[in-house]
């Protein structure tokens, strides 16, 4: 057992960005929320935030709602984290580009309506009309802004980090990459250090070796996260990822019939180990994973 002085998970993990778990998604309401916490519990995750893929604002506006209900019922919910519906088409990942917008100010203000006391971070692509506006409107009204699923030079990064935003949405993934002449949005994440670094450490988002160097490059930013969908807990098979099917074989989750990932199948104990795996110090990985994602949402761990 860690001493108490140390991070560790006889204190509990702290997971940032989770979709899903045990067969379930955030978006299957209270009962699936439930489940989904269970499986993630049972893996050492003590605290965790509910991620929403992007949908139309009618049905993220009733997940806030549902959302609200779950953390009532359970304390060890930190919130709600919105990927989506301010994301760029050309880099949605697993998101339904039919449902992806510009964060103009009547949407922005009915999700903050919404989403009072619930709404505790948001993903937005800094190159989308408005959005450094949004960016700030969030960051005032308490809300964690990660940039991500962008195009975004990194000045334009640079620009969304000193509108407000603190987080860089799983990095290496769904961005461009650093660059001779263009760091990207990674590259202005790490020369800054006020925002922390999620990364998926699932061995399959992000090579063993990029997860060592960016521990290594950024000292106390990085936080694991899962980016979990459903299969987490589960195993191989079919499964929905919002409005998509996905594929899960040998742990790797895809849309149906394509290459494209969609989500992961991890729980924080194996990232901590992953990127142990990788040369990371057993005490950095789990600050990775406990103290770190904590700060982020200022949570006195």
């Amino acid at each position: 057992m860690s001493d108490r002085s140390e991070p560790g998970p006889a204190r509990g993990f702290v997971d940032l960005h989770a979709h899903g778990g045990g067969g379930a998604t955030v978006e299957d309401g209270p009962a699936g929320i439930a489940r989904m916490r269970a499986a993630h519990a049972a893996h050492g995750t003590r605290r965790q935030m509910l991620s929403l893929v992007a949908n139309p604002v009618d049905a993220l506006v009733a997940s806030l709602g549902d959302i609200r209900i779950a953390m009532a019922e359970d304390p060890s919910i930190l919130g709600a984290h919105l990927e989506g519906p301010f994301l760029s088409p050309d880099r949605r990942g697993a998101h339904d580009p039919a449902v992806l917008i510009a964060p103009e100010p009547a949407v922005v203000d009915r999700l903050l309506a919404a989403g009072e006391g619930v709404l505790r971070m948001i993903t937005i692509a800094p190159e989308l009309p408005g959005a450094l506006e949004a960016i700030a409107r969030f960051a005032a009204a308490g809300v964690v802004v990660a940039v991500g699923h962008t195009e975004a030079s990194a000045a334009l990064s640079r620009d969304a980090f000193d509108a407000g935003a603190t987080v860089l949405t799983h990095a290496f993934n769904a961005m461009p990459g650093i660059l001779g002449r263009e760091p990207g949005p990674l590259g202005a994440a790490l020369a800054d250090e006020r925002v922390v670094i999620e990364v998926i450490a699932d061995g399959i988002h992000v090579d063993p070796m990029n997860l060592r160097w960016l521990c290594e490059a950024a000292p106390d930013r990085v936080a694991a996260v899962t980016d979990a969908m459903g299969a987490a807990g589960v195993g191989d098979g079919d499964f929905r990822l919002g409005g998509l099917d996905v594929t899960v074989l040998g742990g790797r989750a895809t849309i149906a019939g394509t290459e494209q990932l969609a989500g992961s199948t991890l729980t924080l104990d194996r990232a901590v180990e992953v990127l142990v795996a990788a040369g990371v110090p057993r005490r950095a990985a789990l600050a990775a994973a406990t103290t770190v994602p904590a700060r982020v949402l200022g949570i006195d761990y």
